[in-house]
């Protein structure tokens, strides 16, 4: 069944709220789906999210538009393969299918493969621009909320990524014609919450608690891998792993969260609480000396020519001829 036309109701909010919202807008006689819509407004406000606060994590303005230019590309092409090759390959591999793969506007886009091709991005970019890559994953971490917490709505409006059926006060209904009003877990609005909430936490651990650089990007890791393991057990449109009963995203966020406690733990244990300096410190301090050097250049060359009249006075008392005994 299809539930792209579907009507969409949620009992909290009453018997009389139902919305069925059309998954496309057309402009010139082509049809713009609010999927790709509402991924780009996050986009946008990760930039310029990045943009605001990037001094603070010791990185420029143009470190950000480079990241963007390297691995915004670099993580839809992972997006996508990550998509093609284990949700659904039939259909983009074999004869005749191939060009599918380029058809992102269709849909077709899993987070875990554009978080790997994108950081695979910036490490590289980092090598060769001798650019610490740490302090860029931890702003990224932050901007990827923000595009995962806005992008999930794309999910609402194509009426998809949602979870199993329940009579939790939350149910999302779904309506379609001729048939009975199905009540499901909306789990893409429970993905968009633990988001924003994670947004908001690693937004003043960042501010507050930061120690080392790449702390934040491991956090958002752990954070996310935490919460999509609960919710991916929700969903109904799950990829399954060889056949078996265990769901590929599922134990991938598992990994994640194990691997950054594990991580993490023994940076504090080697570090004992004493941690690298931040790029951001060793930005400002730079910044600090390199304005104490221009300021004392018109001091150094007072303090220079005096040292020479005080060497020329020596010289002249040393030449004069000594005193007569008296």
């Amino acid at each position: 069944m299809s539930f792209s036309d579907a009507t969409i109701t949620f009992p909290m909010f009453g018997d009389g709220f139902s919305i069925n919202p059309s998954n496309h807008i057309t402009i010139f006689g082509r049809n713009i789906y609010w999927y790709g819509i509402i991924i780009a407004i996050g986009f946008i406000l990760a930039v310029v999210y990045a943009l605001k606060r990037c001094r603070q994590f010791g990185l420029t303005t143009d470190n950000i538009f480079d990241i963007i230019i390297c691995a915004a590309p670099a993580g839809i092409v992972g997006a996508r393969l990550y998509y093609c090759i284990f949700f659904d390959p039939s259909s983009y591999f074999g004869p005749g299918k191939w060009l599918n793969i380029f058809k992102v506007w269709e849909g077709g886009l899993a987070i875990y493969g554009g978080i790997i091709f994108a950081v695979a991005a910036v490490i590289i970019y980092s090598r060769v621009k001798k650019v610490p890559f740490g302090p860029m994953l931890d702003i990224g971490g932050l901007g990827i909320l923000i595009g995962q917490a806005v992008g999930r709505w794309g999910n609402f409006m194509n009426r998809e990524a949602f979870g199993a059926e329940t009579d939790v006060f939350c149910r999302m209904g779904l309506t379609v014609p001729g048939h009975e009003t199905i009540y499901v877990h909306p789990t893409f609005l429970y993905e968009s919450l633990w988001n924003v909430l994670g947004l908001i936490i690693l937004h003043i651990v960042s501010k507050k608690w930061r120690k080392f650089d790449g702390q934040i990007f491991l956090m958002y890791i752990g954070w996310y891998g935490l919460g999509r393991f609960f919710i991916e057990g929700l969903r109904t449109d799950s990829l399954y792993l060889f056949n078996t009963d265990i769901r590929v995203s599922q134990l991938l966020a598992l990994i994640c969260f194990g691997a950054v406690c594990v991580i993490l733990l023994k940076i504090v244990i080697d570090k004992h609480g004493k941690f690298p300096p931040l790029a951001c410190e060793m930005a400002a301090l730079n910044a600090e000396m390199a304005q104490s050097e221009a300021e004392s250049v018109p001091g150094d060359n007072t303090d220079s020519s005096s040292d020479i009249a005080k060497a020329e006075k020596t010289d002249e008392e040393e030449n004069q001829p000594p005193d007569k005994e008296e």
